[in-house]
């Protein structure tokens, strides 16, 4: 469709022509399609103020042309940012009319709109960091701030209670976000226009007073400047010296924060000098100037230049004695940072100045966009720009709503089970179910920005150990760790009770050491392991209890011997390295393999046992892997002193005078190998014992196996192992 109605074509040439003048480059036909699209989309819609809808959208598109001016695409959709959520038409739309970029821009303003529908205020720096989170172009945040700007101005128009909740909100999240962004002009606006309606009599009489004292204002003012711009003109530098009035929520602030009233806040009166140049020690020639002509106040100069503020804000302020004794505030800036300092965050589409201190987050972004600029060339520089024109702040959170509306902090790739634990843990114990905006998901789907979260529960609901897997938050994993630990002893207890009272049926009584030989003997860890698998079933009280009365006690000493050695070989050698250095995890030796010094070794993370120590071969550990190899972690013996570790070694054979002295004289003969300890015990002329030597390695230790074999009367030779 053409523009017909004249009044809206001279809109459209007024908007093209602000255009025109504040961009780098504008697709006219483009703005206008979106002015064409955006007036038939609103025809049939009126604002609160009885004016045609269309009002709004244009207005927004201008206030973006004039405050900050990035480009066509910005223009575009600030025209179009209320199509979406107001009418038929859809994002899908938009991208194959007006482009990917302008889509994007659009989605994202209708999805910060919608954040704040229905939800009060709790804590404004979650929102300003929720808003950050939820966008990845600065476009749609500064389409935004247009938006809400425009809303303040007409805001008198809707209901009382409306007008504080907007006020509100535009208090405590826009003005200081505008502020962040280096947005001055936009924050004093938002400011005052807030003020207006949160505390009107205030606002009145503050508004009352400085009218009262304007004209006496402007008199001292020109005054004040009057031998200024003399001696500047004379020095030749070109500036613009204006009145600066000071806002009416800055004086109310300093009225509070001072407790004084009206009449002795004095830096009422401030003047501004913008100098016409790019070279930034004019500034300082200028200051020189103005404290050649008045006398400056110490203690209320501010460097702003060679120290910039965080946003980038760039002046030097200074106060001096004015005329009848009054105190004056000068601010001195170039053109290039008055430009930013109105304008912010667009104002560096245009300068490339360097400056001297960054602040983390925002102003390394902003010193990304100015490299940007320096090594992109002229024809790539826009593309490349827009393509890049992303934020990066934030993203490590997101920022996710409860039913009622409050605002709750979670790490990225959080799921609802996350949100449940957040809120408190009975919710999490007890979560059986989620709805993301009304729709039930799965426990482990991720949430993002602006999701409202409800939790189902049910009261038969436990935690599941498989919720380990996805959830994020600290306190998630362990208040679930938690409850598996008390599940676990629960169980435990039950496999002891059963224990007990079998035992004490068959007139048997076990010390707790004699418990801890028969788990071992079954392969078990420890006792809890063993008593958790009588409660399962997976043992067979009946055939442990048999083999235990039958097995021969010297079966049990050698097991406790195998215990005392291993025990000793782990000592000498300094433990266990995970990842190559001893990091402090608590971890356990395997009993179902009790891996040795000189075993090749692997860890397995478990729960509520640290890190098990497994041989490589272990059968076990084989079986365990295959279902969840993610649980593996690198460990490995430290290097002992001069490379070498203790072993053990069984020995068994015929009984003869010297066999104690033939077994040690092959051992320490063969490359001085020493011997930590040595036990022989012989019966019916036959011996048994065991050795623990110092070895270099696994090869050293079997070559000696070997010799001993040659040994007279030596039937067996073994590494010393558990049964």
């Amino acid at each position: 469709m053409a523009v017909e109605n004249p009044k809206y074509q001279k809109m459209l040439d007024n908007l093209l022509k602000i255009c025109k003048n504040n961009l780098p480059a504008v697709d006219e036909a483009l703005v206008s399609k979106a002015f064409e699209l955006s007036l038939e989309a609103h025809k049939n819609d009126l604002r609160a103020s009885g004016e045609p809808y269309f009002t709004h959208p244009y207005e927004v598109a201008m206030i973006v042309a004039e405050e900050f001016p990035l480009d066509d695409v910005t223009i575009v959709s600030a025209l179009l940012h209320d199509v979406v959520e107001d009418t038929e038409y859809t994002v899908d739309f938009m991208n194959r009319e007006f482009g990917k970029e302008v889509s994007e821009i659009i989605d994202g303003v209708t999805k910060i709109s919608g954040i704040f529908r229905g939800h009060e205020i709790t804590k404004a720096e979650n929102y300003r960091k929720l808003l950050l989170s939820m966008v990845k172009d600065v476009r749609v945040i500064l389409v935004k701030f247009a938006d809400r700007l425009h809303n303040m101005r007409t805001l008198e128009f809707v209901n009382p209670d409306k007008q504080r909740r907007i006020a509100q909100e535009t208090l405590e999240i826009y003005a200081p976000f505008a502020h962040r962004f280096g947005l001055g002009k936009v924050k004093w606006e938002l400011e005052d226009l807030a003020f207006k309606y949160l505390n009107r009599e205030a606002y009145e009489e503050l508004a009352r007073k400085l009218k009262a004292k304007r004209k006496d204002r402007e008199s001292y003012i020109k005054k004040f400047a009057e031998p200024i711009v003399s001696k500047l003109e004379e020095a030749n530098l070109k500036i613009e010296l204006s009145g600066r009035a000071k806002h009416l929520y800055s004086i109310y602030r300093k009225m509070v924060r001072r407790n004084k009233p009206f009449e002795e806040i004095y830096d009422l009166f401030a003047i501004r000098i913008i100098l016409d140049t790019k070279n930034r020690n004019e500034c300082y020639t200028t200051l020189g100037i103005v404290n050649q002509i008045y006398l400056p106040v110490p203690d209320r100069f501010k460097d702003y230049i060679s120290i910039p503020k965080t946003n980038n804000y760039q002046s030097i302020h200074t106060t001096v004695v004015g005329p009848l004794g009054r105190l004056v505030e000068v601010q001195i800036r170039t053109r290039q940072m008055h430009e930013i300092a109105e304008k912010g965050v667009a104002a560096h589409w245009r300068y490339k100045e360097n400056k001297t201190a960054t602040d983390g987050e925002l102003e390394a972004w902003v010193n990304w966009i100015r490299d940007i600029f320096e090594n992109a060339s002229r024809d790539d520089q826009k593309k490349e720009l827009m393509e890049s024109f992303k934020l990066n702040l934030y993203q490590d959170e997101i920022y996710v709503f409860t039913p009622k509306g409050d605002l709750r902090r979670l790490p990225v790739g959080s799921t609802p089970v996350d949100f449940a634990f957040d809120i408190h843990s009975k919710v999490g114990f007890h979560c059986i179910g989620a709805k993301i905006d009304g729709k039930i998901v799965p426990l482990d789907t991720k949430l993002h920005s602006g999701d409202q979260v409800e939790i189902i529960s049910s009261k038969n609901q436990h935690p599941n150990k498989n919720w380990i897997k996805f959830v994020q938050t600290h306190k998630a994993k362990n208040e679930i760790r938690k409850w598996l630990n008390k599940e676990e002893q629960t169980v435990v207890d039950s496999g002891m009770e059963i224990w007990e009272k079998k035992i004490k049926k068959m007139k048997l009584s076990f010390t707790p050491d004699d418990v801890l030989k028969i788990a071992h003997s079954n392969k078990f860890d420890n006792s809890r392991q063993f008593f958790k698998a009588i409660a399962q079933s997976t043992v067979n009280i009946d055939e442990v209890l048999t083999a235990t009365t039958q097995k021969d006690d010297k079966e049990f000493e050698k097991e406790i011997e195998f215990q005392k050695f291993a025990k000793i070989s782990r000592n000498e050698i300094g433990g266990i390295l995970v990842d190559g250095k001893k990091s402090g995890i608590m971890y356990t030796y395997a009993k179902c393999c009790n891996p040795i010094p000189g075993d090749p070794v692997i860890g397995y993370i478990t729960i509520g046992e640290g890190i098990k120590i497994h041989r490589k071969t272990c059968v076990n550990l084989i079986s365990l892997s295959s279902t969840d190899s993610s649980k593996l972690v690198s460990v490995q013996w430290p290097e002992a002193e001069g490379s070498l570790f203790v072993a053990g070694i069984s020995v068994r054979g015929k009984d003869r005078p010297g066999i104690l002295n033939d077994i040690s004289h092959s051992i320490v003969t063969y490359q001085n190998t020493n011997i930590k300890s040595i036990n022989i015990n012989s019966s019916d002329s036959m011996f048994e014992g065991s050795v623990t030597l110092y070895v270099n390695n696994l090869d050293h230790l079997n070559r000696m196996m070997e010799r001993l074999k040659r040994v007279a009367g030596v039937f067996s030779v073994e590494r010393f192992e558990s049964n």
